[in-house]
């Protein structure tokens, strides 16, 4: 299989996901009820889940957790009116013709 063709397969089962991900929220009440900050601390939550996983390098947890990051962030999306999928795109396309460095601890580094 091409990569092209593979790279489409891939965005059309996240788009999937993320709408699965919406049906869930709005099945649970979440995102008629709750509000973008209280899903934003599920997420900080989630995040320090994600820290303590690479931490320890156990590679289960970080992909739990990481799952559990996106889950988060959809709702927060979802809370405040806005579409997952558009913010990431919007944030791609801010970032896609970005200049800079990697710094040696990891870090990129933009260049204004």
């Amino acid at each position: 299989m091409s990569e092209a063709i593979e790279l489409i397969e891939r965005r059309g089962r996240l788009d999937e996901l993320v709408q699965k991900i919406e049906r869930w929220g709005a099945d649970r009440k979440i995102l008629a009820h709750s509000t973008g900050l209280a899903q934003f601390q599920k997420t900080l939550e989630e995040v320090d889940e994600l820290r303590e996983g690479l931490e320890k390098n156990d590679r289960e947890e970080i992909e739990d957790a990481i799952g559990d990051v996106v889950v988060t962030l959809v709702m927060v999306a979802g809370c405040t009116g806005m579409n997952f999928t558009d913010c990431v795109e919007s944030a791609y396309n801010t970032i896609k013709d970005r200049k800079g460095v990697l710094l040696p601890n990891g870090i990129f580094q933009k260049h204004d």
